[in-house]
């Protein structure tokens, strides 16, 4: 099976476009909430805001798992330093 150039270029386009939605709608939570700092809050309020019901939900599930498995995979390299 095969992706042609332009299916790469909607795709891409569709991934930049739904990153700059996440960004601008937790940056928004986070100048409301007076903070800082954006943090993993923020960005789990955006998608719940951007995505709708059984998408949104599936989106935070699947980051949550994401970022679970970096932080193990991660402090598995700095304790072996």
């Amino acid at each position: 099976m095969r992706v042609s150039s332009k299916g790469i270029t909607v795709l891409n386009n569709l991934m930049n476009d739904m990153f700059e939605r996440l960004a601008n709608e937790a940056a928004r939570l986070t100048k409301y909430t007076a903070r800082k700092t954006l943090s993993s809050r923020e960005i789990q309020g955006a998608v719940k805001l951007v995505l709708p019901g059984e998408l949104g939900r599936h989106a935070m599930a699947e980051g949550t798992k994401a970022v679970s498995t970096y932080a193990s995979n991660n402090n598995g390299r700095q304790s072996k330093s």
